[in-house]
């Protein structure tokens, strides 16, 4: 470490990956349970989808100065858009879990006398799994590429502002060298995911 942009490409990745950590996490924590309840109330789906349809075609680059004008800070700033632009595919493929459950499980548990939790747990959450995991890769791929851009915008230590410095530099092999780092992460990651979904399915 011989700067704050002179680090490695090895630390700016590791500090990418802490932001989109952050970031991933509080888009599963918040679009997973909206997405439930889109998929399990009628009418909290006929309020809010409208909402969230407005919402969820927003660029990173408009939801980056709503975090800096909000944060003051790039740091929060970045991760807040993470999570914007994260958690819509969590959102809307846990809704499509919990609408896709087939009916004769959800006669199963009125027959049982389930109460709604253990029917959430039992039945709604085993059977809507599958899709989630589809939300949860698709917003982990959107979460590596929106740090990459939020970190060009605000010169952050990461991939992304390495890469912009080496731009401006015009050093083409490091540029190269940040192209495949970011590839290479992401394949990674998804790879990760995938490992995650089958032992849970598994388990």
């Amino acid at each position: 470490k011989r700067g704050e942009l002179d680090q490695g490409i090895l630390r700016f990745t590791w500090y990418s990956l802490q932001r989109v950590t952050q970031g991933y996490t509080i888009a599963l924590l918040f679009g997973a349970p909206l997405g439930f309840l889109l998929g399990m109330s009628k009418l909290f789906r006929g309020s809010f989808d409208p909402i969230i349809q407005i919402l969820r075609p927003v660029s990173p680059l408009a939801w980056l100065p709503l975090g800096l004008v909000i944060f003051q800070k790039p740091e929060p700033a970045g991760i807040f858009t993470i999570a914007m632009c994260a958690m819509w595919p969590t959102v809307l493929n846990t809704a499509l879990g919990v609408r896709a459950v087939p009916q004769d499980y959800l006669n199963v548990a009125k027959v049982l006398k389930l109460s709604r939790t253990k029917t959430l747990l039992k039945i709604i959450l085993p059977a809507a799994l599958p899709y989630m995991f589809t939300g949860f890769r698709l917003s982990l791929g959107i979460a590596w590429l929106v740090i990459v851009a939020a970190e060009m915008l605000t010169g952050a230590p990461g991939v992304g502002g390495f890469l912009w410095q080496e731009y401006n530099a015009l050093i083409y092999e490091h540029i190269i060298l940040c192209i495949l780092t970011i590839g290479f992460v992401g394949f990674g990651l998804d790879r990760l995911m995938g490992l995650v979904e089958k032992r849970l399915r598994t388990a």
